[in-house]
Parts: structure tokens; C-alpha cells; sequence
């Protein structure tokens, strides 16, 4: 009796093989602009499905280790990584992955819409990273928050080079040390305290609970300036050299020690994400350089790196939907069931479709975000700043939810193989479970959402978007135009509601509801005006889309139909 082994096909460069990624970037960047970036994209994507999927399975089979000592009993606090993460820390300063929008030729090219082209970079790269898009992110984040014309040159002269270079030997990452065991999300019970030096840095001492990517170079770090009273506000963020190659304080230690001040405690033993080293870590006096005027307040600021790695969020939860998606429609294709092919059977290519559906619709939300996102930053475009505002938490609660559900689904439509460690499989449920917790639970978002709406008037840009696309699906279909109508005056309602009682049960109670609601009619909306362009997958996604999650409608027999133009 011969054995049976499962054929299984890889799923398509995921570059060429996405026609909706491919269609957006022709409508966002024009025909020229996006010609400018095939070459670019076209080479991450085979990196990513060559040695890039090598190095990420690597990555995944050696977890980071910590060695606390040297063989003399000197504390060291190395932090070692595989060869597979390191390859993957190469490869994202190769393809510019965090330093696209910084470069001078990027912005000269594409302008506010290079975001739009590190979107699609990221949208490559993400899936199978090993979750190095998340000192990516924080890179990124640090990044933009050492642009701002508050922080000193100086400082910005000796680090921003650094977190943008294309270089691998020059390019570092950021780590992002915010949370502490007694507050969590609730900075105001933050209790890192910042006194200032006599050299005109200042000193850093507390304790971190959550500090992934802890073998960057460097972090951001939030920390309480000496004598500046209680609450959020007037935390300040600071630049804390990771090792003791950039602190001043060295003093003769080994250039890849701890820098003094730094101790790492341990290593999280984490359910998902495991290729990612994420530490306690004790500051003690540690060096810091402030970015920006620690006496003035400072979350504001600290706020401009939040809001990146909330994009972040959402384009990597939206990487792995659509990675996923692939490999579940190349196993559906090769898997033979009942005398057929699996992708044959109605009841599995529903289930893919409705898949399809929500990989389409998170997709353009957070592609919108990016795009808003580079008008802020090189145009200083007001009214996206206005909608930016509200779209950031919305698309990374919304992305965030729809991961960890299409996750669980994708583990499913492999059956047994896919409840398997070895075929990566599970990897994608147990990486996408953070998706919801990183940069706010969805709960957290949602009452930022609410704030939004009710102090800085968010709401107003959201409905306009909303009403002027209920005017557009008339053309597409009076179905979809009636449902965005509906939703667009019952979202006014609402916000007319919570504004007029923000601190009130309802509103407060009701929060997570409105922000999703709020999330998936911004997708209807923006799956509209992309089919609107001419896209067919976009109006048959904006379609069941809004029967899906506007409607609560099912959609199985159209997700059937339409399988081939989702996936």
C-alpha cells in the first residue's frame, strides 16, 4: 500500500497574484506612479516567497533566548536571535520597508502618496515576516515622532539616519516602552520617573512590563519628568539608547552590552509571536534624551508614534487575512474530497468567498488610513488630519477583530492539517490574536473613538465621506445606495446622541458598537468609491460587504458565485 501524501501547491506571488492590491495602487497612484513602483514591489514579493519564507519559518523554529550572564558572571543581558530574524531585519532596510516615505527620491516621485506605496510594501511583507513588522512599526513610529520640529536637531541628526537607512549595516529598529504592569493602557498610572542631568540629558527609572523588539537599538520610552504632577498629560517621551555603543555612560562596557541603566528582567513566553523577543525590562538611572520639551506636556507628542503603529496594526492584520486566504485557496484547490476537488464543493468556496469579502473590505480601510496619513505629513492637509482622527482607531479595531475571525476560519478550512505546528498553519491564529491587544483592545480604541467624536467634531468627516458615497452607489446598485443611506442618517443620530451625553451609560456602554459600525460602513464607503473607479471586485465585495455587516445578511450563495473574482 503506497502512503498518501497531500500534494499542496504554494499560493501566487503575492504581488501579481492580487489583482485588488494591484488595481488600488493604479487608481491612488495613477498609471505612472504605480508603473514606478512595480519594480519595487515585484522584488519584495519574490524575497518574500523565496528566502524570505525560509528565514521566517527559521525565525519561528529558534525563538529569541536570553543570556544574562558572561561566562565570568558579568551581567550581560544578550538577547540572541536566529539567523532567519536577523535576515529578516536585513530585508526590511533593503526594500525600505520603514524608510520609503523619509526618502527624498520616494517623496519626489509619489509625494503624500508615498504611504500608499509602504502600504503595499508592508501588505508583501508582513505575512510572513515573523512578525518583524513590528519593530517595523515602531521604527516607523519613532521615525515620524523624531521629525517633528520640537524634538533637537541634534538628536534628531544622530538617530533618524539611522532608523531610515536602506542599508543593513547601518539601519536599526525601535522599541516602544510604554506599558507597565499597574497601568496597562491607563498611562496616567504610569510611574517611569525622568530627572533631568547636569550634560542636558536626563535619567531614566522604572519598570517596563511589555517592550517588544528589545534587541533594537534603541526606545522610546515614557516616563514621568520629576515634579510634573499626576495624570497622561504630562508624560513626555524620551529616546533611550538600547546598547552601550550609543550611551555616554558606558564606560569601557563591551559596545553590544546593555547600555548602563538597562536590565532586562526576562523574556515574555507569549501565546503567538514568538519569533518577536518581547521583554521586562528596569531602567535604573538609565540615559535618556527627551524628544521634545519634557516640561511642557508631552503625550501630544508621544501620540504621533501611536498613531503610526496603529496603521501598522492594520496593514499587518490585513497581510495576514490575504495571506491566509491564499494558502487556504491553493490547499482547497489541490485537496480532493468526495471524488472532487475541494474548491468545487458550494458550501467550501462560500466560506472562502465570504473570507474574500472581509480581506477586501480591511484592505482598503487600511490602505484609506495610509493614504490619509501621507496627506497629514507632507501636505499638512487639514481636512485629512480631521478624518485621520477617527479613521486610525476605527481601521485598527475593525482590522484587528476581522483577523483573529478570518484566522480561525483559515485553520479550519485545513481540517486536522490545520491544528498541525509544522505546516504553519496555526501560527497565522495564534499571531493574529494580538492583533486586537497591541496599540488598544478594541474596547480601549472604541472609547477613543468616542472621544474623538465628541471633542474634536470626528464625526463630521465620516458622514460626509458616507453620504457622498451613498450618492455614488446609486450608480452601482439602489440596494447598496439604500443601506449607506440608512446607515449614514442612524450613525448622525448617534454621534448627535453621544456628543449630547459623552459621559452617559449609553454612550460609554455602547462605545464598541458604534465604533464598529462606524468601521464598517467606512468600508462599505470606500469599497464603493473604488468600484466606482471601475474595479469589479470592489462592487461585488461593496456589495456583500454592506449585506454582510451593514444588513447582517447571508451572503453564502453570492460568496459562492463570486469566488474566482474574490480569491
Amino acid at each position: 500500500m503506497v502512503r498518501f501524501v497531500q500534494p499542496v501547491s504554494a499560493p501566487a506571488d503575492p504581488y501579481v497574484g492580487d489583482p485588488l492590491l494591484r488595481s488600488w495602487l493604479e487608481r491612488q497612484l495613477g498609471p505612472a506612479g504605480h508603473a514606478a513602483a512595480k519594480g519595487r514591489l515585484a522584488d519584495l514579493a519574490a524575497d518574500v516567497t523565496g528566502p524570505l519564507r525560509a528565514a521566517h519559518a527559521d525565525a519561528e523554529a529558534h525563538p529569541p533566548t536570553l543570556v544574562r550572564y558572561d561566562p565570568w558572571g558579568a551581567r550581560i543581558d544578550r538577547v540572541d536571535t536566529s539567523a532567519g530574524w536577523r535576515t529578516q531585519r536585513a530585508a526590511a532596510a533593503r526594500h525600505a520597508v520603514v524608510a520609503l516615505p523619509y526618502l527624498e527620491s520616494a517623496r519626489g516621485t509619489w509625494g503624500a502618496a508615498a504611504r500608499i506605496v509602504q502600504h503595499a510594501l508592508l501588505h508583501l511583507y508582513g505575512a510572513e515576516s515573523a512578525t518583524f513588522s513590528c519593530p517595523v512599526a515602531m521604527a516607523d513610529g519613532a521615525a515620524a515622532l523624531l521629525s517633528r520640529p520640537e524634538v533637537d536637531a541634534d538628536v534628531r541628526d544622530a538617530w533618524l539616519p539611522r532608523l531610515t537607512a536602506t542599508d543593513p549595516d547601518v539601519a536599526i529598529t525601535s522599541g516602544q516602552w510604554m506599558t507597565e504592569s499597574q497601568g496597562g493602557s491607563d498611562l496616567a498610572r504610569s510611574s517611569t520617573i525622568a530627572r533631568p542631568a547636569r550634560d542636558g540629558s536626563w535619567r531614566l527609572t522604572g519598570e517596563k512590563w511589555f517592550c517588544s523588539a528589545v534587541d533594537s537599538a534603541m526606545a522610546v520610552a515614557l516616563a514621568r519628568p520629576e515634579g510634573a504632577g499626576k495624570g497622561s498629560r504630562v508624560l513626555a517621551p524620551f529616546l533611550v539608547p538600547r546598547y552601550a555603543a550609543d550611551s555616554p555612560l558606558a564606560d569601557g562596557r563591551a559596545p553590544d552590552a546593555c547600555a548602563p541603566g538597562v536590565r532586562i528582567h526576562r523574556l515574555k513566553d507569549k501565546l503567538g509571536t514568538r519569533a518577536l523577543p518581547t521583554a521586562e525590562v528596569g531602567l535604573r538611572d538609565a540615559y535618556a534624551l527627551p524628544l521634545g520639551d519634557p516640561t511642557q506636556p508631552g503625550l501630544v507628542r508621544a501620540m504621533t508614534l501611536v498613531v503610526v503603529t496603529r496603521l501598522h496594526n492594520a496593514a499587518a492584520a490585513v497581510s495576514g487575512m490575504r495571506r491566509g486566504l491564499a494558502y487556504a485557496r491553493a490547499y482547497a484547490d489541490a485537496r480532493q474530497v468526495a471524488g472532487g476537488r475541494l474548491v468545487d464543493s458550494p458550501l467550501h468556496r462560500a466560506t472562502l468567498g465570504t473570507l474574500g469579502v472581509d480581506t477586501a473590505g480591511a484592505f482598503v480601510l487600511a490602505g484609506h488610513a495610509f493614504a490619509l496619513f501621507g496627506r497629514v505629513e507632507v501636505g499638512a492637509d487639514p481636512d485629512a488630519a480631521a478624518e485621520l482622527r477617527v479613521v486610525a482607531p476605527l481601521a485598527k479595531l475593525a482590522t484587528g477583530r476581522l483577523a483573529v475571525a478570518c484566522a480561525s476560519e483559515y485553520v479550519e478550512a485545513f481540517g486536522g492539517a490545520g491544528y498541525v505546528e509544522d505546516t504553519g498553519v496555526p501560527r497565522l491564529l495564534r499571531d493574529a490574536q494580538v492583533l486586537p491587544i497591541w496599540e488598544g483592545t478594541t474596547n480601549v480604541l472604541a472609547l477613543d473613538v468616542l472621544r474623538a467624536v465628541t471633542r474634536e467634531d470626528a464625526a463630521r468627516p465620516l458622514l460626509r465621506r458616507l453620504a457622498a458615497a451613498a450618492d455614488t452607489a446609486r450608480g452601482l446598485s439602489p440596494a447598496l445606495a439604500h443601506t449607506l443611506t440608512a446607515v449614514t442618517e442612524e450613525l448622525r443620530d448617534t454621534f448627535a446622541a453621544v456628543t449630547a451625553d459623552p459621559g452617559g451609560v449609553e454612550a460609554v456602554a455602547g462605545a464598541r458598537a458604534v465604533a464598529l459600525r462606524a468601521a464598517y460602513a467606512l468600508t462599505a464607503a470606500l469599497l464603493v468609491e473604488h468600484a466606482a473607479w471601475g474595479d469589479e471586485t470592489a462592487e461585488v465585495a461593496a456589495r456583500l460587504w454592506a449585506r454582510r455587516w451593514l444588513r447582517h445578511e447571508e451572503i453564502a450563495v453570492d460568496a459562492h458565485q463570486h469566488l474566482d473574482l474574490l480569491c
